[in-house]
């Protein structure tokens, strides 16, 4: 079990506008890869997995706008989108009667209000910083005061109106 810390970043708190212009090229880059992989699924019917999807999203410009652990994670949660569209449709195949309409494919975020998830793990912060109790996010300029010092993750939750960052 790990022991979660959350901070709540409202849109009066000057931090806000940065989380929320990293978390709009987050969704940026989710939709990009997200519209790859249902091209080449609709028209070849073959799935582009995770490690093929972070070498050909690598020169994208969505993706050098985060660091790029941050885009692996974004690549990451995508295809763990897809896992469980895949899921549902072999149970949709055994038990169709469980479901109401065959399952969808992953949607894309919407492209002027959507924001997406940002994961940091621990090299992706500042280490100096992080032993004085402060988070400060790779490319972020901004600093959250946190009571521990020995840090997994940092997770930046979209929420509607506020920003969730969950010390991990």
């Amino acid at each position: 079990m790990q022991l979660v810390e959350q901070h709540v970043i409202k849109q009066c708190d000057p931090r806000y506008q940065i989380i929320d212009q990293a978390a709009f090229a987050s969704k940026n880059l989710y939709n990009a890869a997200l519209y790859e992989i249902r091209q080449a699924f609709i028209f070849t019917g073959k799935y582009i997995s995770y490690k093929k999807m972070d070498k050909l999203m690598k020169k994208h410009e969505a993706y050098k706008t985060l660091p790029a652990k941050v885009a692996q994670w974004v690549l990451k949660g995508l295809d763990k989108n897809w896992q469980a569209f895949f899921k549902a449709i072999a149970e949709w195949r055994e038990h169709p009667e469980k479901f109401e309409k065959r399952p969808g494919l992953p949607k894309y975020k919407d492209k002027a209000n959507g924001r997406n998830l940002l994961v940091y793990t621990v090299q992706a912060l500042s280490q100096p910083l992080l032993k004085k109790g402060i988070i400060r996010p790779s490319m972020l300029p901004l600093e959250i005061k946190t009571k521990h010092t020995n840090v997994d993750q940092v997770r930046i939750i979209p929420r509607h109106g506020f920003y969730v960052v969950e010390v991990v």
